[in-house]
């Protein structure tokens, strides 16, 4: 009988839970991506000034030191989400952008003094928005599905400045190797 009640009172609180949009498991997961993000962001605002200076084309330096600049809001962003769930941030490595760093790091010392030192940049950094713009994708539907509105909304809008800095590196390229062919 003990157990049943047991039972009972953990399936009201299951229902409760997930009538009001809160799935106990699914805010953990979501905090622990939080944490990693904001690893990742942090990450990047120390590896994005690397990319710049080793960049070629003044278009293309450019674009990474406006990222940066975003880049740079999106850490604060991730406060400002965390702050509007009464949550802390807590200190997290993200191996994944860890090793897209490297990877672009040894991209760029492969290719460096090369005609193709823009190329390898680009295609490292595209690498880096598309984790970013899934993370961000992942973060923000879980936000709406749990009710954290003002968290999905700021998560919607770093996304979006995401997936606008993947277009720009496309417009990039696109106009160095237009650039590049009129000069053969």
């Amino acid at each position: 009988m003990a157990k049943q009640n047991r039972q009972s009172v953990k399936s009201r609180v299951r229902m409760q839970d997930e009538s009001e949009g809160m799935d106990s498991h699914l805010h953990q997961l979501f905090l622990d991506q939080l944490a990693d993000i904001y690893d990742a962001e942090q990450q990047l605002t120390k590896a994005l000034p690397k990319m710049a200076k080793a960049a070629e084309s003044e278009e293309l330096r450019e674009a990474i030191e406006m990222h940066l600049e975003e880049t740079e809001e999106h850490v604060s962003r991730l406060e400002q989400v965390a702050q509007s769930l009464d949550e802390k941030l807590k200190s997290q490595t993200c191996p994944a952008m860890k090793g897209l760093i490297k990877e672009g790091e040894e991209l760029v010392k492969d290719h460096k003094d090369t005609s193709a030192i823009d190329a390898a940049i680009i295609a490292a950094a595209q690498k880096v928005e598309h984790y970013e713009i899934a993370t961000y994708g992942t973060l923000a539907t879980w936000a709406e599905q749990m009710g954290h509105d003002e968290a999905a909304r700021l998560l919607r809008e770093t996304e979006e400045e995401e997936s606008a800095a993947d277009e720009k590196l496309t417009s990039v390229a696109e106009s160095i190797a237009n650039e590049r062919a009129h000069m053969e």
